[in-house]
């Protein structure tokens, strides 16, 4: 038997990992350090080990963290790119060798050690010598085409040096050099923008701009370091001679390479880089340790998170001691409240900080930090400064304890922390500090579909104070879109067309783009299925919520929070004086034509698009998911299908094409 205990601490460590895998991942902005997270992660491994019914398919042990941005198209890796373990130390270092001999027995191992970049990885695909797509990591096995930006990187060649027959993948790192970070941040300076935090986030945010243009004047550049895939041409037998061949063709290699005959030679380089690092003109935050033969890379094999034939090893973050002047706490684009202390500035790895996260209130607790307190900071890898702990022995007995207030600093809502989470949130619907993000999510796909309405757009509607909520969007008119930057009669006119549109989009669409937390997309459609209006939701109880399959405690006790605040109340009235679809009957169905069905999407269709396509068989009483196995009852394969319809077939799934799929879904609407 497991303990409640025991339960309640894997939900909290899923839930807090999910959230910095949301942070890091899709807002580039990380909120504790490389080893905190590894601590968490290892600790939820640890349990779940020790623990083997509180295994979960969707826990993050099981997946590679994090999700496809917006903005860009999808695309499927043909290999997926996993994350590489972390080490610490050099017995961990040693652990990793061990681990290797229990796994290959009897067998000797060369290792390849090559700086650690601390830059954004991404995918380049190649067909017949010729860039064909480029794309970031993603969630590991989907990422965002962003073909175009890398485009205006030159060291990524358009065209190899050598006529390379067939398809072939390559991966690598985007950063941003030191001294044009520098000459970057001068230049925002001097413009009064926003400044960069570091290389990183600014190469990070230069990927992502929809403005190539733009992209192009970011001192970018790159290493590649793996050849990964190929359609014709043979792989080398080890990752040096990769290295060669990649070079041959006009990639560019780091050159700061060794060949090691063992672990001692490995150390040795490792530590050699510690310091040298400071040299170098861009940003390297440990060394990666390979083995050299391919063959053994592929008969040790991967988890679903790391190959186990490559580690990581960080380096030490660097630290520094300082006092704490007072804590102040910044609301984020998802209603969570960060804590923050405000610092004597002191530098630190080559810049001055004024500031620090706390992270969360039982972090603070945890440490004890008062304001007025002598701190350690550190730069978590290299990167995040933060507080390591408190000099006690420099009290002087005025220090004051914080407290996490009751209600938003920015709009005065209710402040709530839901069970299992280490994270206070403001839950007004209405916060300025969460209201582009909040319009951004009702307009996706998915949501209410409002096409046209960009985040250029947002910026301009929410900054003038056009749009004060979601609901304000149907105020809008000619004149006044007509009126904003790059918005003219004819767009103005069809941003207009979409908004009025999304009045009568399903009651399940806007129960997700209201944007409950925990309410995704399938929670939604489950809500709506059991409750005929957002009224309806307004009133159930945590009991009544809980009852429903797949809607669990945090999910029922956050929908309930959410319609508990009086601003959220007063959304949905307005919302259905503006003529929004709140509320609709209930189909009389006979028998649900696909109920039970799983079906997996991969590769580009025609006629459908990916959203469409899920929708449409979760109308029909089917499940839409993302991974095969061998429980899936449909695999439907359109073009450039990748390694979801591989698997498929070695599972011996039903694969469909397009044409057959929609070939099933006539003959079930006809009945």
């Amino acid at each position: 038997m497991v303990s409640d205990k025991i339960r309640k601490k894997v939900t909290k460590l899923r839930n807090e990992i999910h959230y910095h895998d949301y942070k890091y991942y899709v807002e580039n902005n990380p909120e504790i350090s490389d080893y905190e997270y590894d601590q968490l992660l290892k600790e939820l491994k640890d349990l779940e080990g020790m623990y083997p019914s509180l295994q979960s398919s969707t826990s993050p042990t099981q997946r590679v963290g994090g999700m496809p941005v917006e903005g860009f198209p999808t695309v499927e890796h043909p290999i997926p790119m996993l994350s590489l373990e972390n080490t610490y130390s050099e017995e961990e270092i040693g652990e990793f060798e061990r681990r290797l001999h229990r796994e290959l027995p009897g067998e000797d191992f060369e290792y390849v050690v090559e700086l650690k970049i601390d830059g954004v990885s991404i995918s380049l695909l190649y067909e017949d010598g010729n860039f064909l797509r480029g794309s970031t990591r993603g969630d590991g096995r989907r990422g965002d085409e962003i073909t175009t930006n890398l485009k205006t990187i030159h060291t990524i060649p358009l065209k190899l040096r050598k006529k390379v027959a067939g398809r072939i993948e390559v991966r690598g790192e985007i950063y941003m050099t030191k001294s044009g970070f520098l000459s970057v941040n001068k230049e925002r300076e001097r413009k009064k923008e926003p400044l960069f935090a570091n290389p990183r986030n600014a190469g990070a945010g230069s990927l992502k701009l929809l403005d190539p243009r733009i992209t192009h004047q970011r001192p970018l550049d790159n290493f590649i370091y793996l050849f990964s895939y190929s359609t014709q041409v043979p792989i080398p037998s080890t990752h040096m001679e990769c290295l060669k061949k990649l070079k041959e063709w006009g990639f560019k290699i780091n050159r700061y390479v060794k060949l090691c005959k063992g672990m001692g030679e490995v150390i040795d380089f490792c530590n050699s880089w510690a310091e040298k690092r400071e040299e170098l003109d861009y940003d390297v935050d440990g060394m990666v340790i390979k083995v050299n033969s391919v063959d053994q890379q592929m008969r040790l094999g991967s988890t679903t998170k790391s190959p186990r034939w490559a580690i990581a090893y960080k380096f030490p973050a660097k630290q520094t001691t300082t006092t704490i002047r007072t804590i102040t706490v910044q609301v984020g684009r998802t209603g969570a409240l960060t804590p923050v202390a405000v610092l004597d500035p002191t530098p630190l790895a080559g810049t001055t900080i004024t500031r620090a996260t706390l992270h969360n209130e039982d972090e603070i607790r945890r440490k004890d930090i008062r304001i007025g307190d002598t701190v350690i900071i550190e730069k978590g890898g290299d990167i995040i400064p933060q507080v390591v702990k408190v000099v006690e022995s420099k009290r002087k007995g005025t220090e004051k304890k914080f407290s996490m207030p009751k209600s938003c600093p920015v709009c005065g809502a209710e402040v709530v922390r839901l069970e299992d989470e280490a994270v206070s949130r403001c839950i007004g619907s209405s916060c300025p500090a969460q209201l582009k993000e909040k319009i951004a999510h009702y307009a996706q796909r998915g949501a209410m579909d409002i096409e046209g309405l960009g985040d250029k757009l947002i910026d301009q509607l929410v900054d003038k104070g056009i749009v004060s909520d979601v609901a304000d969007l149907y105020g809008l008119n000619l004149d006044i879109l007509s009126g904003l930057e790059r918005m003219g009669e004819k767009s103005s006119g069809n941003l207009l067309s979409q908004i009025e549109k999304s009045k009568s989009q399903p009651l399940s669409r806007l129960i997700f783009a209201i944007g409950i937390r925990y309410v995704g997309v399938r929670g939604a459609r489950i809500l709506a299925q059991n409750f005929r209006s957002i009224e309806d939701l307004a009133k159930a109880t945590q009991e009544e919520l809980e009852v429903i399959p797949e809607i669990g405690p945090g999910t029922a006790q956050s929908i309930v929070w959410f319609f508990r605040e009086k601003k959220n109340k007063e959304l949905w009235e307005r919302l259905k004086k503006w003529g929004v679809q709140v509320k609709e009957e209930k189909e009389e169905k006979g028998e649900i034509p696909l109920a039970g069905k799983k079906f997996v999407f991969t590769g580009g269709l025609e006629h459908f698009s990916r959203q469409e396509a899920n929708d449409l068989v979760e109308r029909l009483g089917a499940r839409a998911i993302s991974s095969v196995s061998k429980s899936v009852d449909y695999v439907v394969a359109g073009e450039n299908s990748g390694s979801k319809y591989e698997k498929a077939k070695s599972l011996g799934l039903n694969i469909l094409t397009e044409k057959e799929f929609e070939e099933i879904i006539k003959g079930v609407e006809r009945k």
